[in-house]
């Protein structure tokens, strides 16, 4: 809980919440990362992490398993928050979700979705080994408007 105020001070930002979907809270305030917080501590194994970065919070990053017959998938996602971009914590971070994601033994493919208006993002998973799998064209209605979203893959196959 200790990490709450650096949290909402990062994740209240336009720009991240333009580029997430509509469940990220916007204004992102103290409460909103209590909230964060107290779910990911409940989830065994975690499925979720805060982002340091040189012993500050940077961002957030997780995976949400597939249910039903996506079992064996997961979908990663993760922000940084902007007085960190460009610094490589993105592609680092997801280098040790994916990590930690085959560790469990239990997944074949990781999947991201990222919106059109956010190639930062495809290209620190494309650093990652993930490949453009498909564009869902005008798949999601943001800010009032029509984008495509990309959906990036990665698999860990026998």
């Amino acid at each position: 809980m200790s990490d709450a105020a650096a949290l909402a001070a990062i994740a209240n930002n336009p720009k991240i919440y333009q580029r997430v979907r509509d469940a990220f809270p916007s204004p992102y305030t103290h409460s909103d990362a209590i909230q964060w917080i107290s779910t990911a501590n409940k989830k065994k194994p975690p499925e979720s992490f805060v982002i340091e970065y040189q012993g500050e919070l940077a961002g957030t990053i997780g995976y949400i398993p597939g249910a039903d017959v996506y079992v064996k998938s997961c979908e990663i996602g993760y922000f940084i928050g902007e007085p960190y971009w460009g610094k490589g914590i993105a592609t680092e971070a997801i280098r040790m979700l994916i990590e930690h994601i085959w560790s469990l033994q239990k997944y074949v493919r990781i999947e991201a979705l990222v919106f059109s208006n956010n190639l930062a993002s495809g290209r620190v998973l494309e650093k990652n080994g993930f490949v453009l799998e498909s564009i869902r064209e005008k798949a999601v209605f943001k800010n009032n408007e029509l984008i495509d979203d990309h959906i990036w893959v990665k698999f860990n196959l026998p």
